[in-house]
Formats: structure tokens, sequence, C-alpha cells
């Protein structure tokens, strides 16, 4: 386990297991959590089998069965919740967090239970889950018409290729291959087979949730805020900027249920600084944009004598009898923050499979870390928490275990300085490993 520092000192990396690092962290020393576990996409035995049971055996060749889904999420490894979903470890997260402060931490759709239960086991106050969406993802599901026919031992004829796509054939765990056959639902060996033709396994990927906690305040939110500097999340600094100068409307219930719902409830402009921060991130493709269309609210029609009525659909003001008309927010997904998926900018040549994008990383080590304090990532990957902290005038303290990722930490640390084309050419550097391609327009400016 070794340490180095970048940056004048503001970015720490520990070469380690961040179980054995995180011992040597002191108490109450950490602003924030800002991560992205393993997501443990591992096979159904792995995860499910009797304790004691004896590990999958995958012949030398690499076939079998559980060849692919037994190495973990695009064959890595690393991909294992023995962390991820220990409460033991977020334990040591939680000893070493300010009281009030955060931890952001990423997960899979499919194992962010487990996650989520170890990080709330731990003690953590469990206070939202952010999801973060997408229009790229591909779908990895078994074609079950096509599994019959292998179960039989039939056939199908290939009537093509394909290129740069997720198979239909498979239900790996991230898998892409580059090529694969083409057949078709009229070139089923069998009626079994072309009955099921059409149907598959798992829907397409598009969101990836995000576990949002706190430490236990000690006293009040002022008083933690005041003597510790964490608690609060930073509201104003990661609003999202908007043209929109729409009123909206006090909700004051009582008041309005007094005045008999006459006239119009007090105004209430919009703050300039942007909309307030929601739950929901988004990549600004134009699948995301398309599942949130432009909405306003309508009228509530029901009875407003009772003094126990309560709306839920926004606030209102008075109409004609048996009509409350709503003020709800408006608009597409647009009123959401917004980050692309990670690109080269983001990747500067790093081969890792889930590389996030350095502004969203931004956003929320903002989101929940004072200026100038100190932000966690035990599990650092390619550093783009680093990067991100070091952008916003915070500490890091890095993590990584994986030599390949800490030697994608180091050339990142030493680009964070530079301009657009020498992080460029480092990044054609690394991908290529010294052979010569036609890189393309890998960076927009």
């Amino acid at each position: 386990m070794t340490v180095e520092t970048f940056l004048d000192g503001r970015v720490t990396l520990h070469a380690g297991d961040s179980r054995e690092v995180l011992k040597t962290i002191p108490d109450c020393s950490i602003d924030s959590i800002v991560t992205d576990p393993p997501y443990a996409l591992v096979s159904i035995v792995k995860r499910f089998g009797k304790a004691g049971s004896a590990a999958v055996k995958v012949p030398e060749d690499g076939s079998g069965a559980y060849a692919r889904a037994s190495a973990g999420f695009m064959g890595k490894a690393w991909d294992t919740g023995e962390t991820a979903f220990a409460a033991d470890f977020w334990a040591e997260c939680l000893r070493v967090l300010k009281p009030g402060g955060h931890v952001v931490a990423f997960s899979g759709t499919r194992t962010y239970h487990r996650m989520a239960c170890a990080i709330e086991d731990a003690g953590f106050e469990v206070r939202d889950m952010l999801s973060w969406l997408y229009g790229s993802g591909f779908p990895k599901s078994h074609n079950v018409s096509k599994g019959i026919d292998r179960h039989n031992g039939d056939e199908r004829p290939v009537f093509g290729r394909a290129k740069g796509a997720a198979s239909s054939d498979t239900e790996s765990l991230g898998e892409f291959r580059p090529e694969y056959d083409l057949t078709s639902a009229a070139s089923a060996a069998s009626a079994a087979s072309a009955a099921w033709d059409g149907w598959g396994t798992a829907l397409k990927p598009a969101c990836e949730p995000i576990c949002f906690g706190r430490k236990p305040l000690v006293g009040t939110v002022a008083e933690n805020v005041l003597d510790h500097g964490t608690g609060a999340i930073n509201i104003d600094g990661c609003r999202v900027p908007t043209d929109e100068l729409t009123p909206r409307h006090n909700n004051n219930t009582a008041t309005l249920l007094k005045k008999g719902f006459e006239g119009d409830a007090k105004t209430i402009e919009p703050s300039p600084l942007g909309r307030w921060p929601a739950n929901i991130i988004h990549d600004g493709s134009d699948e995301v944009i398309a599942a949130f269309p432009e909405t306003t609210s309508g009228l509530f029609n029901g009875e407003r004598s009772s003094d126990k009525f309560r709306s839920t659909y926004g606030s209102f003001k008075g109409t004609a009898a048996g009509e409350t008309e709503t003020y709800g927010d408006s608009g597409s997904a647009a009123r959401f923050y917004y980050t692309a998926k990670a690109d080269a900018h983001d990747r500067i040549g790093s081969k890792h499979p889930t590389v996030k994008p350095v502004d969203l990383m931004q956003w929320l080590c903002r989101l929940v870390t004072p200026k100038g304090g100190t932000v966690l990532d035990p599990f650092a990957g390619t550093g783009t928490t680093g990067e991100a902290a070091f952008r916003e005038g915070m500490l890091a303290v890095l993590v990584e275990r994986e030599e390949e990722y800490q030697a994608d930490i180091r050339r990142r640390m030493g680009l964070v300085l530079a301009g657009p084309d020498e992080r460029a050419r480092e990044s054609i550097k690394a991908r290529t490993a010294g052979q010569p391609i036609d890189a393309g327009p890998l960076f927009s400016g």
C-alpha cells in the first residue's frame, strides 16, 4: 500500500484495498464521500449460491455456461459485492466522515438494494435516491427463440453479419460483440422456437440509481453546520439554469381556505439562480428528452369545503365552484441537471468500462461538500472524483486497488491543468498503445 500526492498535495492517492486504507484514516476527518462502487453484476450462482457451496468452475478454454458472467461486468474480476454490499465497510466510511457528512454512491438497478441496505445498516440515514438517466445504453438480452433452437440442436440459416452493437444472442452482463450473426424469425428451425420469436430476458438499461445518505447529525442542523461544516446540501450552487419566468403560486392552503379560494394566491417569481435541484440527472439525449414531454398542470375538480383538504397537485388559486386550478412544475427533462455520458475528454484513454463524466462528479461534489472540504472516493477508478474535487476547490482522497487504474489516475492528474489539445494527444496515445490510427473528431473543442 503506497501513497502519492498530486496537484500540490490537493489530491492524494492510496494505492491499495479500500477496506485496509480506511483503517488508516482518522475519525471524523472527511467532509463527504462521492464514489462509484462495483455494481456486482456477477453470476447468479456467485450472488445467490448457498453458503459454503463450491465456486463456479470455468474450463481453461473459457467455455461453459458461466464463462462470461462469472468474471463480472465486462469480464472484470473486480466487479464483486464483497465490499460495496458489506455493512462493515460502510461503517468504516461512517467513522471517517464528520457528523452530518453525506455519502453519494452509484449502483446498478439490479443490485442497488443490497448496497443501500448495507449503507443504512451501517448507521447512515438514507436521505434520497438520485437517478442518472441516459439514452446510450444497449440491451443485453437472451433471444429466447434462438435459445430454443440451440437447446434442440437446430441450426438457423445466417443471412448476414452485424458490427458494433450488442448481440441479441447473448444474456451477458455487459458484453459487447464487435460482430455477430444475423438470423430472422423466418429462419426459426421449429414451430416451438418460432412461437417465442421476439421474446427476451432484459430491458434496455437507461438509469443508474445513486444512494444519497447522511451520517447522523450532532444536535440540530444549525448546530452541526456551525460545529462541523457539514450536514446541509448546496442548493443554490447546484440549481439548474432556466430561461423560464413563469410565476409560481403560494401553496398556503389554510389561508386559501379561510378566504374561500377567492382571488389569486401570492405570486412568487422563480429564483434567478435557476430551478431547485431535483433527484433526476440526465444525459440530454433525444431518447431521454422524449420521455419527458412538455407538461402543464390542469384543473382539479373536487369539494373545497373540508378544512382538511390538501392539494397534492401543486399550488392553486380560486376558480369556479368545484374547481381548483393547480400550479405544478412544468417543462421537459431540461428542467433536470444535464450531463452527457463520459466522452474522450473524461476517459483520457482509459479502458475502464464505467468512467463517469467529470462534470457530473463536479455537480455531486459541489452538492455535498463545502469549499475547501475533503472528498473521499474509496473506489476511485480512473480518478474522475479527484479531478472533479480539484476543479471545485476541494481536496480529494482517492483509493484504488487495481494497478491498471492507478496508472489511469496518474495520467489524469498530470493532465488536469492541460489544454484540450494535450489531453487529446495523451488520450490517443493511451488508447492505441503506440499503434497509429485515424483519431477522427475525438474532441469538439
